[in-house]
Order: structure tokens, then C-alpha cells, then sequence
């Protein structure tokens, strides 16, 4: 070891006259791991919050949307086929979009209505399951023999404005009506609830309703087309290639928006904020930086004579700088190494047990979601590091420039 090491270790352990000087270095590692510990809590909820939207979203949007300039269009299943063959892509389904009205026996809502093809609509939107879409595929099956009541699958709040539960009927009714003698008239047809879906997000629960393909063209008088086809791939995070190769293929007037494109407004927004929580956190660590340079700047006056009896020796401007920054950057690793330590503790604690519960009314999860990634560690034990080190340098130069002469003359 080398004895700018040596000395800033011994530094370290203050002697009983220099109890306060312990104290204040004390409370430099306290305030190093509060601010460290505050961080990777706040980030990894601000994480796992953010991965529990993406994940809630695109449980219900699709990862790539593919539509043709000028409107709906036909000739989709052969379109359909080509993207479901493409490299990365997982399924395809056509879709149909607009907006109707819901009427039942106890209420009225207006509701954006999304036709499906019950077979491969459930390899792209999750949210839909199983039994549901089965049961749409039978009443479309059956209907022709039976005069059977279509199915449609509605968002859990959707279903509580109507006051309607599984099996029961209600009315959708559609501006796209035709002409009659006595006017213009809306399309209005009844369909039997076949499942209720729940995304845990108010905006798709309140307004989302899910019915055939073919019952949508019939009831919106599409004929033969549809509004879109939505595109599920292996990785989300390769959306933005996929999407290009889909419409260099189809070429124009198609085109198509990935996942990140139709909600960049909403993660800009979190990945701002992510950074200015993460801003001012850092002051704290900022604060504890000073109660270090402080800590520092005591202990070079309190060691005025051991610094003019080392440069006496002969030791280098350098090697004094050394032995300060030493003692500095030993407090800021022993504050940022408990405070990782305990951040990492509390997540664990909070992903485990869940004892922080939130309002169900005001937010769309009950507890807390954590996310703890390797990187963000990483880069909050940096930036304390880094602000601790910024934190020894003056104390140190000032050491450095001590005159033994006069410190020896006068101390």
C-alpha cells in the first residue's frame, strides 16, 4: 500500500479530540445513503410503472397498425397472409373501427366498435380470451341455421354504464344507416353479451366493444372491407423495422404506425419525468457532497502540520491531492455502497409484500410495481461517485498549495 493510502486511512479514524469531525464525516455517508437508497426506490417504481403501462397497453393495441390512404379497403386476406409470412412477424388480423352507440334495457353509452375475426384476433390482442372468442365463433357459426343473437365482448366499465352482465342483450346502434321513405335511418341491431374483458386501463374498459367481422361489415355496411390489419411481432422492440419492411412490400397507399409511434406522446412524458426525478434526487446526493467537501476542508486545517511535515519529507503536491481525495472518495463508496444495498432491500421488500396500497379510484393499480434494471443502478452508484469525487477536489488542491514553511512557523 502506498502511503497516500496508508494516511488517508488512518484519516479516517478520527482521534477523540476530533469527535466532531467524525460526526460531520458520519453524517456525509448518511446523507450519501439516503440519497442513493431515495433514488433507486423512486426510479424503480417510476420503471415497473412504466413497464406495467406497456405491458397493459399492448395488451389490448396491437404492435404494428397497417391501413390504406383513402379508407377501408378489400382484397385483405390475401394482404393479411403476405404480412403473417414476413420475418419477425407473429400474427396478423383484419379489424374494422368506428364509433357507435350501445343501448340496453338500463342504459345508454357511446362506445368505439372494433369487428374482429375471432380466429386470429386472439394471437394479437391479449386481453381477449379464449372462451369469448369462441363463443362469437359459434353464434357466427350457428346463426345461419338458428336465428341466434350475435355475440359481442365489452370492457368491464363499458358494461357497468349499461348495467349489463354475460348473457345479456343489448342494442348497437350505427350513423351508417341507409335511406328509407321516411328519411335517413340509423342501423340498429341486438347483440348478446359474450364476454366482458377487463385491461385494468379506463379508457379501453369504458369504451371498448368487440364483435365478428362479418357482423361489423353487415351492420356498418362495409361490404366486403375493412378499416385495417394489426400486426403482432416477436420483439416489441423491433416494431420500427418491421413496419418499414411491411410498407415497402405493400408499397403505397398503404402505411403503418408501430407501438412507439402511437403512444410516444404518453412515454416521452414518463421518460421526462424519469429524468427529472431523477434530477432532483440527486440533490440530496448533492447536499451530502458539500457535507464531504466540509468534512474535508476541517481536516486540512486541523492537519495543517502533518501536511508540512509530509511536503517537508519531500512529498509531492500530488501525493497530499491524493491522500484527501482518498478519504473522500472512501466516505462517498461506503454512503453509495449501503445505500444500493438498502434501495435493493426496499425494492425487494415492496415487490414482495406490497404494504404501500393505492386508491382504486384515482389510480389503475392497487400497489406499488417495482422494477429494479441493472442499468439504472449502475448509473445512480456512477452519479454519486462522480458528485463525491467533484466534492474532494477543492479541499485537496488547497491542501496541495499549503506553504510547509509558514504551516510549520505558525501552526
Amino acid at each position: 500500500m502506498s502511503f497516500e493510502y496508508l494516511i488517508g486511512g488512518r484519516y479516517l479514524r478520527a482521534k477523540h479530540k476530533e469527535t466532531f469531525i467524525s460526526l460531520i464525516t458520519f453524517l456525509s455517508i448518511a446523507g450519501v445513503t439516503v440519497g442513493v437508497m431515495a433514488l433507486i426506490v423512486v426510479i424503480a417504481v417510476m420503471a415497473g410503472f412504466e413497464s406495467d403501462l406497456k405491458q397493459r397497453i399492448l395488451g389490448v393495441e396491437s404492435h404494428i397498425v397497417v391501413m390504406r390512404h383513402g379508407g377501408s379497403f378489400s382484397g385483405y386476406q390475401k394482404i393479411t397472409k403476405q404480412i403473417d409470412e414476413m420475418d419477425g412477424v407473429k400474427s396478423a388480423t383484419p379489424f374494422i373501427y368506428s364509433q357507435v352507440m350501445l343501448r340496453s334495457s338500463t342504459g345508454v353509452s357511446g362506445a368505439v366498435l372494433r369487428g374482429i375475426d375471432p380466429e386470429s384476433a386472439g394471437d394479437v390482442i391479449k386481453i381477449l380470451k379464449k372462451p369469448a372468442l369462441q363463443r362469437l365463433k359459434q353464434m357466427d357459426h350457428q346463426k345461419t341455421s338458428k336465428a341466434l343473437t350475435p355475440g359481442i365482448i365489452l370492457g368491464k366499465e363499458l358494461a357497468g354504464n349499461l348495467g349489463v352482465v354475460k348473457g345479456d342483450s343489448v342494442y348497437l346502434i350505427s350513423t351508417r344507416g341507409m335511406l328509407s321513405p321516411i328519411g335517413y335511418l340509423p342501423s340498429m341491431k341486438r347483440f348478446e353479451v359474450a364476454g366482458i374483458f377487463v385491461s385494468g386501463m379506463y379508457e379501453y374498459d369504458g369504451s371498448l366493444a368487440y364483435v365478428d367481422l362479418k357482423d361489423a361489415q353487415k351492420m356498418l355496411h362495409m361490404k366486403d372491407t375493412i378499416t385495417g390489419i394489426e400486426v403482432r411481432v416477436h420483439d416489441i422492440y423491433d416494431a420500427g423495422n418491421i413496419e418499414k419492411k411491411i410498407v415497402s412490400k405493400l408499397g403505397f397507399p398503404f402505411w403503418a404506425r408501430d407501438w412507439m409511434q402511437m403512444n410516444h406522446n404518453l412515454f416521452s412524458a414518463l421518460k421526462l419525468e424519469k429524468t427529472v426525478m431523477f434530477i432532483i434526487l440527486a440533490l440530496i446526493i448533492l447536499v451530502a457532497a458539500f457535507n464531504i467537501a466540509s468534512t474535508l476542508i476541517m481536516m486540512v486545517m486541523g492537519k495543517t502540520k502533518d501536511i508540512a511535515i509530509l511536503k517537508a519529507m519531500g512529498a509531492m503536491d500530488s501525493s497530499i491531492r491524493k491522500i484527501f481525495i482518498f478519504k473522500g472518495m472512501i466516505i462517498g463508496a461506503v454512503g453509495t455502497t449501503l445505500g444500493v444495498c438498502l434501495g435493493f432491500t426496499l425494492c425487494k421488500l415492496l415487490e414482495k409484500y406490497k404494504f404501500i396500497h393505492l386508491p382504486g379510484d384515482v389510480y389503475y393499480i392497487s400497489t406499488l410495481p417495482v422494477r429494479l434494471e441493472a442499468m439504472d443502478v449502475i448509473t445512480i452508484a456512477s452519479a454519486a461517485m462522480i458528485i463525491c469525487f467533484f466534492a474532494t477536489l477543492y479541499p485537496a488542491i488547497q491542501a496541495s498549495k499549503l506553504n510547509p514553511i509558514e504551516a510549520i512557523r505558525y501552526g
